[in-house]
């Protein structure tokens, strides 16, 4: 007998992968499926092709649990290849590789430290951020024109890491939605140099970061405020309508309700009471 791809059987796991180069985020999101033989299972924080590196994976009810994990901000490492011109600001799209000047390296550290603060920037129109539903870089593979609208990105560290000309390679960690490439054009402005990253590794997402899949458990990455509740638990075991008033918290906001064998997200707006996300077992 052939043996299956996938169990039938329900499987919650939160799990940090760490995405290879030059395979999309979803492509090695099937690979993992398969790894753990389990269809229902999504991933946070889209990594380009281009780059690799931490990458969260949920499976069964946790994949419904990523607008409530504390997942920024986020820390990359990027190189930088000074005097190589590419169209999608990265290593895939080369257009031309001349020689570019050597920079002081007292002056390259400290534009790195000035990088630290807000800015206004257009995304490469080679990113995986949607236009009118489709990722922006199909649309430039395809040729069609590519209208990227400015955003705005928080830089809230940065470290020089070295230079080995034309080589440069340094950290920084962003808010959520900002893309190093983007970053790192600002940087090569300041130093009056081309180049383009010939490499970004992300190190982290918030509280996430990679150590071998390693089994994680959601309850210590929500970024929820938990509420206790004074009722019968039979009302969330069977999605019954509950007053506000059975809850020690009762001010508008999102909590978390933690009982010995499941856990439920709640909204309190008002004087109703809605359920978020209600009996998502614990796995163990």
């Amino acid at each position: 007998m052939q043996k299956r791809l996938y169990d039938n059987t329900q499987l919650n796991k939160l799990i940090v992968v760490n995405k290879p180069i030059f395979k999309s985020s979803n492509s090695y999101l099937n690979e993992i499926k398969r790894k753990y033989r389990n269809k229902k299972a999504g991933f946070s924080g889209t990594l380009d092709p281009f780059a690799c590196g931490c990458l969260i994976v949920a499976f069964g009810q946790y994949s419904k649990l990523f607008q409530y994990l504390k997942k920024t901000p986020k820390t990359y490492r990027a190189v930088v290849w000074l005097g190589a011109t590419s169209e999608s600001l990265d290593i895939e799209n080369i257009i031309e590789i001349k020689e570019e000047k050597r920079i002081n390296i007292e002056i390259l550290n400290k534009e790195i430290q000035n990088l630290v603060g807000e800015h206004k920037y257009y995304p490469p129109k080679f990113s995986a951020k949607k236009i009118d539903g489709k990722r922006a870089y199909d649309l430039a593979r395809s040729g069609q024109e590519v209208d990227m609208k400015l955003s705005t990105m928080q830089v809230i560290d940065t470290k020089f890491i070295s230079y080995k000309h034309p080589f440069v390679t340094f950290e920084a960690t962003v808010s959520e939605g900002s893309y190093i490439r983007s970053l790192a054009q600002i940087l090569l402005e300041k130093l009056e140099v081309k180049g383009t990253l010939s490499f970004l590794n992300r190190l982290n997402e918030g509280a996430f970061k990679f150590e071998d899949e390693k089994e994680l458990n959601p309850l210590d990455y929500l970024d929820l405020k938990e509420n206790i509740y004074m009722g019968d638990k039979s009302y969330f075991e069977n999605g019954k309508k509950i007053q506000k008033g059975y809850f020690k918290f009762q001010e508008n906001g999102e909590y978390l309700i933690k009982f010995d064998d499941f856990f439920s997200i709640i909204q309190i707006q008002n004087d109703e009471v809605k359920y978020l996300l209600n009996k998502v077992q614990v796995s163990g």
